[in-house]
């Protein structure tokens, strides 16, 4: 990569980091303007790297799916047992989603949301089943059942982030042991 090609990646990185916090802070209504002005740059600027706003929420979405997959590869969740596997999935999860919480906002294309659950819900399931095969969660429901209650748990604790009543590891731990308290086989029970 050329140097000038790094740079232009370099600004383009800079300027969806800070478009990231100025909608998560504004919402919808936070304007190309407004992102320009937060990144220190000049409206031409951010049109010569972003021409409107949906290629800029587009790009951030191709971050925040970009930045979950390195974040779920990084935890090594093969590498641990299914506990410590889940608790480094949720950090990862609530890690991502806090950062692009207003993408929520927006409305994803089949391409993202294929692309999501390439990076979320396939190394989910590959860790239910795991912890399936390893005997490790409770007997009397199913897999699919246990994901969709972690799923649910995930969806309350952003919701949490989002309105800045739990930070991202208080929300990560609650979920985790909320989750495997309730979800851990009980030899007792089978």
């Amino acid at each position: 990569m050329t140097r000038s090609a790094a740079l232009r990646d370099h600004v383009a990185a800079g300027i969806l980091d800070i478009a990231a916090a100025v909608l998560a802070d504004h919402g919808e209504q936070a304007s190309m303007t407004d992102i320009a002005e937060a990144a220190g740059v000049s409206r031409a600027t951010l049109y010569r790297y972003f021409p409107n706003r949906e290629a800029l929420l587009r790009a951030l979405q191709e971050t925040a799916l970009s930045d979950l997959a390195a974040r779920i590869a990084d935890a090594r969740l093969d590498s641990v047992p299914v506990d410590e596997a889940l608790a480094r999935m949720t950090r990862a999860v609530i890690g991502v989603t806090s950062k692009y919480r207003a993408l929520a906002l927006f409305a994803k294309t089949p391409e993202m949301s294929a692309q999501a659950d390439s990076n979320m819900i396939d190394p989910v399931r590959a860790l239910f089943h795991r912890g399936e095969a390893e005997q490790t969660f409770r007997t009397d429901l199913s897999i699919q059942t246990l994901i969709e209650l972690y799923f649910g748990l995930i969806e309350g604790a952003v919701s949490r982030v989002i309105q800045g009543q739990l930070g991202v590891e208080q929300a990560s731990a609650a979920i985790t042991t909320v989750f495997l308290t309730g979800a851990l086989r009980d030899p007792a029970r089978g």
